[in-house]
């Protein structure tokens, strides 16, 4: 059995797809990365040990445009292990600190830091993508398309979906087979190297571990972002590629 097309309408106030290679400041792709994309299928239904989701087409419904943005943000992450200790009641939950006498923090230095964020504003997009079973799980593919529609038909998901950056919640609404599509902008652009994913997706895991940063050659036209997938050489990875 084949998988069937899933497909997303999503919208926004503001979006930051950040690259990668632009350490200090964040500035932002015009149009989301294959892993952004996926990031919002997983909030709405996601089992890392049954299977994943395939991005496959980009549809770009407003043109891109910039806005720059001074955003603050803390220094240090909290560890997976930590919040795990957090939520079955090991440890006292220990916040993050980004401003505070020395009486809270324990020190006079700030928790933050400001950067400059060249971000993306009234964001609009047309999301396409396909389950990918995990080895014994194909029986389930059914199953796992109808439970994804019927979650997304009730605006239901795990946490709040967003556009590269937490704070800017993306909204969705799922498209149905046969409904009438808005058409999108015409607009070619050759992106180059973009971001593809941060982790290896040819590997089943309940959870997503150690980074493995993969690349592809982006190029936009009439609109559409076609993403190849990712166990193909059009996909460059840290072993090679294929």
């Amino acid at each position: 059995m084949r998988p069937l097309a899933q497909t997303l309408e999503v919208w926004g106030d503001f979006a930051c797809f950040s690259r990668p290679e632009l350490k200090v400041e964040r500035f932002s792709y015009p149009v989301p990365t294959p892993s952004a994309a996926r990031g919002i299928f997983d909030a709405i239904y996601c089992k890392p040990v049954e299977f994943r989701w395939q991005i496959t087409q980009i549809e770009v419904l407003s043109l891109p445009r910039f806005i720059a943005l001074r955003r603050n943000e803390v220094k240090e992450k909290v560890a997976v292990g930590s919040v795990e200790k957090w939520m079955s009641g090991r440890e006292e939950p220990e916040p993050i600190w980004a401003d505070g006498d020395r009486d809270l923090t324990g020190a006079d230095t700030k928790g933050r830091t400001q950067r400059q964020t060249m971000a993306l504003k009234r964001v609009h997009y047309r999301l396409h993508a396909e389950v990918r079973p995990w080895k014994g799980y194909e029986s389930r593919l059914q199953g796992i398309e109808e439970q994804f529609r019927r979650r997304a038909s009730q605006g239901k998901c795990f946490y709040q979906p967003y556009f590269g950056c937490r704070e800017f919640p993306a909204y969705f609404e799922l498209i149905e087979s046969g409904a009438s599509l808005k058409a999108p902008v015409p607009w070619d652009q050759d992106i180059g190297l973009m971001l593809y994913d941060v982790f290896d997706l040819l590997t089943p895991k309940g959870s997503y571990e150690q980074p493995c940063i993969s690349l592809f050659r982006a190029n936009v036209r009439a609109g559409v972002l076609i993403v190849p997938e990712y166990d193909s050489p059009d996909v460059l990875k840290p072993w090679g590629g294929e």
